[in-house]
Parts: C-alpha cells; structure tokens; sequence
C-alpha cells in the first residue's frame, strides 16, 4: 500500500494503478559473455597501462567489479503507483508538476517503459517498466495533467546500449 511506503504526513491522494517492479533487469549472461566482455576489459586496461591513462584503467577496474558485485545481488521490488495527483516511485512521491512530459515507448515483448521527463536540470527522465499492464488507461489518466511528449517514438540510445550488452 502506498501509505506505507510514503509518510502519512504526505497525501498522494487516491490510486489510480498500482504495480510492482524490479529494481532493475537481471539479464541472463551465459559464459560466453564473461568471456567476451573479460577479454574486452583486458585489452582496454592493458591499452590504458601502455598509454599512461592510469585513471581511465582504474575506472575500467572499478567498473569491472561494480558490474560483479551488481550480478550478485537480486534487484529488490519497487512499487510503482499512480495517483491522482503524482506518481509513487519506490519511496519518492512525484507530483504531477515535476515533470514536463510523459511518453510511451511500447514494443512488445522487448521494449514497455512508461518515461517520464522531469524539470529539473539533473535528472532528465525517470523510466517505469509497464511489464503487463494496458497502455492505454494509464495514457488516458496522464494526459489529464502531462503533456506527452509525441516525438519520443523510439527507446533511448542510452536503454538499447545497455539492452544489447546486458549492462
């Protein structure tokens, strides 16, 4: 429930939807993978040494176990809610004011976010998974109080790159 996970000192109003989400995607990465991408590593921090790049070899080995450690951990599950006067993200309550816009990118099975565009300089965008749910009554409710962004048709660069190398 909605009111548990915000302090009952906020009021999110009524739900409107309400579902559950991964935290993040857990890709199934077979050995291959570890292989190609151990490879990869090592030549780039192997270029790093030869070149001098000391940092850009010290970040490389940072990201390497960062991306291990990540792959040990189940995502936990977060609540996605829609209300009448914001959204529930985990536990941050936006209101329908703090973003500019929302857009749909729905492609079944690969692609079903739900972005929304925040006015802030920081944080651009906040992407919901809509795994099962119906597009289009949670397109009918936004639109009551977002403007939907029409010329976003196609998944961000930055979502397909990570998609594509299981990041």
């Amino acid at each position: 429930m909605p009111q548990d996970i915000i302090k009952n000192e906020i009021n999110i109003g009524d739900v409107v939807f309400e579902w559950t989400v991964k935290e993040y995607e857990q890709h199934e990465r077979d050995r291959r993978w570890y292989i190609l991408m151990g490879i990869i590593g090592v030549a780039l921090v192997v270029y790093a040494l030869v070149s001098g790049n000391y940092l850009f070899a010290l970040v490389l080995v940072l990201f390497a176990i960062i991306l291990f450690m990540h792959d040990m951990v189940e995502p936990m599950e977060i609540p996605i809610v829609i209300t009448e006067i914001g959204v529930v993200i985990g536990k941050k309550f936006y209101r329908f004011t703090e973003f500019s816009s929302f857009w749909m990118i729905y492609d079944p099975p690969a692609v079903k976010n739900l972005y929304f565009g925040l006015n802030g300089l920081l944080r651009h965008r906040v992407q919901v998974p809509l795994l099962n749910n119906d597009p289009r009554p949670i397109r009918e409710h936004l639109e009551q109080f977002i403007e939907e962004d029409l010329e976003q048709e196609e998944e961000p660069l930055s979502d397909r790159i990570s998609r594509l190398f299981k990041l």
